[in-house]
C-alpha cells in the first residue's frame, strides 16, 4: 500500500477544497471561508460577484449576518493569504 506523506495529503486535500470553491461560484452559490484562529462563529463568505462578506453564524445555526464588507484591498490580501485565484 502507498502511503502518502503528509505534505502530498494536504496539498491533495487544498486541490479539492478549491475545486469545490470553483464549483460553487461557478454554479450561482456561495462558498464559506473558514479561517483557524477566528472568532466562533465568524467566518467569510466569498459570493460569486467576487464580493466577500465578514459574517457571524446566528443562533439557530442556519442564517448569516453579515458584519463587514471587504473592500478590494481587503479581498485582495485575503485571496492571496489562501492563494484563492
Amino acid at each position: 500500500m502507498n502511503v502518502l506523506s503528509l505534505r502530498e495529503q494536504v496539498k491533495r486535500g487544498s486541490m479539492a477544497v478549491k475545486a469545490l470553491r470553483a464549483n460553487r461560484l461557478k454554479s450561482g452559490l456561495p462558498f464559506m471561508i473558514n479561517v483557524t484562529g477566528m472568532e466562533r462563529k465568524l467566518c467569510y463568505m466569498e459570493y460569486p460577484n467576487g464580493k466577500i462578506h465578514l459574517v457571524k453564524q446566528s443562533n439557530n445555526g442556519s442564517d448569516f449576518e453579515t458584519m463587514h464588507i471587504l473592500d478590494e484591498s481587503e479581498t485582495i490580501q485575503l485571496r492571496n493569504r489562501f492563494d484563492l485565484y
